[in-house]
């Protein structure tokens, strides 16, 4: 019982974040929502050694990525369904900002794309995102350097949009 509760309480603190997190890394909504309940299923079946790590947010984040970018979720049949089963549900509009910053995102490479929101969105170190994207600290400051210049190039004055602002939900 005291594990339900726990893992309960870690998933209503951190699901919204995380869905908006992979949502920024990977630019399709529908994708982020399927690849982060795959996420969570995951770390509750493996809750025992998932909760002991440094952060079971980035455990859950990294597995959440690992699974929206793998072939097998790119398969034409599943977003059919997907997309089948969520016909007519209402979605809150975004606003300019978000959409900017979105469509921002996704014209900038895939790698640069990911630093930049953990850094920016999620708030992460140069340090810890080295240690979930498994490179080094100097690849991580190379890709954050480029992926400010190219999101630079697509925003304009009048997008009205700071990247690292407050909104680190999207």
């Amino acid at each position: 019982m005291r594990d339900t509760q726990e893992f309960d309480a870690f998933y209503a603190a951190s699901a919204r974040r995380v869905l908006g997190q992979v949502y920024a890394m990977i630019g399709d909504r529908a994708e982020a929502e399927d690849a982060v309940a795959e996420a969570y299923a995951r770390a509750w079946d493996r809750w025992t050694s998932v909760r002991d790590c440094d952060s079971p947010e980035a455990w859950v984040r990294r597995v959440a990525y690992r699974t929206a970018v793998s072939a097998w979720r790119k398969a034409v049949n599943r977003l059919r369904a997907h997309r089948r089963e969520v016909a007519g549900q209402y979605l809150d509009q975004p606003s300019p900002d978000h959409v900017a910053l979105v469509g921002a995102l996704r014209r900038i490479p895939d790698a640069q794309r990911r630093v930049v929101v953990l850094h920016h969105l999620v708030g992460l170190s140069v340090a810890e995102i080295a240690g979930e994207t498994g490179t080094s600290q100097n690849t991580v400051k190379t890709w954050l350097a480029r992926g400010r210049k190219a999101l630079a190039a697509h925003l304009t004055e009048d997008d009205h949009l700071a990247v690292g602002g407050s909104d680190r939900g999207i």
